[in-house]
């Protein structure tokens, strides 16, 4: 049963109202508190703005790129508490029109983007302006990227020593032993455990109702009346909070790769949903692979290059490769060319060499990176934090283990990988939040942009459908036949054009559209 809507936009014009009010009675009305509080810390980031400067040399960013912070409240129903500072990097406009060097072009205002996790950064987002797929968007915004609460520079968390962070070789049993589970289960104890050791009583303020405040409080510092935000991953799941909590200050949205935002998903269903899909896309990278056979020397068929592939895994089990490298760091490479098929010919070029007696390739693209240990330790902390803190999970390990042995017979490629990555949120220590029934009216909102890929597994397709109904007024545009996660800006000229209308123009097609697939990727003959 679906939690009932707290705001519709009626109600957060009523809410907005009722912020001016004494401070008694507040917590009888669930979010009344944190509403208020958001308008004050709002008000004072517009007073104060962003003092942009040039960004630290740690941050190491070229060019024109520039940093500042804003402060937002630890806790919205205490906004003159304690405040934390999230950081804040920004491109101005250049107005230069890329196919006619004698227009200058308006400026609109700010772009911000949001890239997914919870846990990603997007302090390097305003450097694409520099592509030639965004050229014509840096004209008319101001790009501007931010990390988080939690992430990076702004209010770090961590849940463990990152020294102790990178745990290679590792295994990836399909169908893990019992003994397996149970030590399994004893790391996600101890990692829940670590969360709360490191972070205290501050835990419980990283979830995405916060960082939906946090994106009204970060609008207003950048002097606009009205945002106008683009979220991948994740971040379409807080854009829509945002959409929902504040829908009259709203410009356009844009959600590319939307994740399914039904409370009933957020988020043990919409992992499980994950798992599933992800071996939909593992069958078309074998399927990619076996089409180019002469090349890889994989196998013809996708059965063949699935052995070929379980050959390795044995082999890594039996001696990793470098030292470093066993099934687990094998199965997250194959993994991450799930969310991007331009990895499909590393991956496939990498796993022919290793079985014909060359381990270097796979080394270098699996082997973990110790110098990347900190920023991936708080990645995962801000992410593991963030899904904990959003929602309900089965806090039963015989829960888990009954849905997930169910899937891993069908779906066995990530199912047990997933598990191993959100089991924390059984032991979790932090209260958890009440998921927003993500939801507007006629009127409510103004037209928003959803984009999907057909075979996205990361953000199943289900998810886009899901934020379509829910969101009035919006238009979806579907890249068929493609599993790529997040199409904006990307290869694909089709989808690319309907992005540039609407933040341009604010122009949209009919309630849904359909963009051909852009190419497969051509195999690495190197």
């Amino acid at each position: 049963m679906r939690a009932p809507a707290l705001y519709t936009a009626a109600g957060s014009l009523l809410l907005t109202t009722l912020a001016a009010a004494p401070a008694g009675g507040a917590e009888a009305v669930p979010g009344l508190a944190e509403l208020r509080g958001t308008a004050v810390a709002a008000a004072r980031a517009k007073a104060d703005g962003i003092d942009f400067g040039s960004c630290s040399k740690e941050q190491d960013m070229p060019g024109s790129l520039q940093c500042g912070t804003v402060s937002v409240p630890l806790d919205y129903a205490y906004p003159k508490g304690k405040q934390i500072r999230l950081t804040v990097s920004r491109v101005r406009a250049t107005h230069k029109d890329p196919h006619n060097s004698k227009r200058l072009v308006p400026r609109q205002g700010a772009l911000v983007f949001n890239p997914g996790g919870p846990g990603a950064s997007g302090m390097y987002f305003p450097l694409i302006g520099q592509m030639p797929e965004w050229k014509r968007l840096a004209a008319a915004y101001d790009l501007v990227g931010y990390a988080p609460r939690g992430v990076g520079r702004s209010a770090p968390l961590s849940c463990q020593d990152p020294k102790h962070f990178f745990k290679g070789p590792s295994q990836a049993p399909t169908h893990p032993s019992e003994s397996y589970k149970r030590e399994r289960v004893a790391q996600a104890k101890a990692y829940a455990r670590g969360c709360a050791k490191r972070s205290g009583s501050a835990l419980k303020h990283y979830h995405s109702l916060n960082n939906a405040r946090d994106l009204d409080v970060l609008r207003a510092a950048l002097g606009e009346e009205k945002l106008t935000f683009m979220g991948a991953s994740y971040g379409t799941y807080y854009g829509a909070l945002y959409a929902t909590l504040f829908p009259s200050r709203v410009r356009r949205m844009v959600f590319d790769a939307a994740v399914n935002p039904d409370p009933e998903q957020i988020w043990y269903r919409n992992n499980l949903d994950q798992s599933a899909a992800f071996e939909g896309r593992w069958a078309d990278l074998r399927e990619w692979i076996a089409k180019h056979h002469k090349v890889y020397g994989l196998g013809r068929t996708s059965a063949q290059v699935l052995r070929s592939y379980e050959k390795a895994m044995a082999r890594l089990a039996a001696e990793p490769a470098g030292g470093k490298v066993g099934p687990g760091q094998l199965q997250g490479s194959f993994l991450q060319a799930g969310y991007y098929d331009d990895y499909w010919p590393h991956r496939a070029r990498a796993l022919s060499a290793y079985l014909k007696g060359d381990p270097q390739p796979l080394i270098e693209i699996a082997a973990p990176v110790t110098e990347a240990a900190a920023e991936a330790e708080n990645g995962r902390a801000v992410y593991t934090a963030v899904e904990c803190n959003d929602a309900a999970w089965p806090t039963e390990w015989s829960v888990w283990d009954r849905d997930n042995t169910r899937l891993a017979r069908v779906a066995p490629f990530e199912t047990w990988d997933n598990v191993w990555m959100n089991l924390p949120c059984a032991f979790w220590p932090a209260p958890r939040q009440q998921p927003l029934d993500v939801r507007t009216g006629p009127g409510e909102l103004p037209p928003t942009l959803i984009l999907a890929a057909e075979r996205d597994a990361a953000a199943p397709y289900e998810g886009a459908l899901e934020l379509h109904q829910r969101l009035w007024g919006s238009v979806l545009v579907t890249e068929r036949d493609a599993g790529t996660h997040g199409i904006a800006g990307g290869p694909n000229p089709c989808v690319n054009a309907h992005v540039d209308a609407y933040l341009l123009e604010g122009r949209l097609p009919v309630r849904r559209a359909t963009c051909a697939p852009h190419p497969e990727p051509r195999p690495d003959k190197s």
